[in-house]
């Protein structure tokens, strides 16, 4: 248990340190329960995006005292066809998702919460269709959902494209939790690509079969992930998500005056 996330961090904070505390937002990392080559947990997902949000909490306190909750991170990810042969990976279907949403939204809406951020970990999650949804049924209740990986581009900071569990992931991870990390077994994350010219230049989409793309579950070589590089970049996204809270906790209306 890390002391300095309490009250921050739900997983490890004691109600009595919640009950006299206001909070302006929940914060809901979401991950996967999935393969990630051979070299990194299952959870990733879970683990960064969680490791992010924390982050984030702890310098949106600090520079702007303004107190945001990271609830516990979902394992329940949506998976391609393929990955659900690979033993221990779940699949959970966008119905199942969708439920565990909306129970955490009613009870956070009766709790007399307003906001919800979603920070996702995991490729295979999409939130856009049921945050329509829940605006209809919740209409005063303000959901945003952002992918971490996705909020600065990784052009700049990494060497190798990584799809999945590659160098930016590794790189991440090695910077939160290096002990969770055995790179001497990762595999070269080596990736095929779709015999169809017009799906490899996203023509039309169509969900990759894991099994026929990857070999080692990996799509993008890790060898070359540091801690550093890691630390780099996710101060950069940790920045990004701290000026989103901040602005979503100081601006009730989101809207310009026409």
């Amino acid at each position: 248990m890390n002391s300095k996330n309490i009250g921050f961090d739900l997983s490890v904070t004691p109600f009595g340190k919640v009950k006299n505390k206001n909070y302006s937002i929940a914060v809901l990392p979401w991950g996967a329960t999935e393969p990630h080559n051979l070299h990194l947990p299952y959870l990733t997902d879970c683990i960064l995006s969680q490791a992010i949000a924390l982050d984030a909490a702890q310098r949106l306190q600090k520079e702007f005292q303004h107190n945001v909750m990271v609830l516990p991170p979902v394992a329940m990810g949506a998976q391609n066809p393929g990955q659900r042969d690979l033993p221990f990976c779940i699949h959970y279907r966008f119905e199942t998702q969708k439920a565990i949403l909306s129970d955490i939204i009613a009870s956070l809406y009766h709790q007399g919460f307003r906001k919800l951020v979603i920070i996702n970990g995991h490729g295979g999650n999409n939130f856009k269709s049921m945050i329509r949804d829940f605006a209809i049924d919740y209409p005063d209740f303000l959901i945003a959902t952002t992918e971490w990986y996705t909020i600065i581009p990784p052009t700049n900071y990494f060497e190798e494209k990584d799809d999945h569990a590659g160098e930016l992931e590794t790189s991440v991870m090695m910077h939160y939790y290096p002990d969770l990390v055995k790179l001497t077994d990762a595999g070269e994350g080596k990736s095929k690509p779709f015999a169809i010219n017009s799906l490899n230049e996203k023509t039309a989409w169509v969900p990759r079969h894991w099994l026929k793309v990857t070999t080692d579950t990996g799509i993008g070589n890790p060898l070359k992930a540091s801690a550093e590089k890691g630390k780099v970049y996710s101060n950069k996204v940790v920045e990004k998500i701290v000026l989103l809270l901040k602005e979503l906790i100081e601006n009730d209306d989101i809207y310009q005056l026409l």
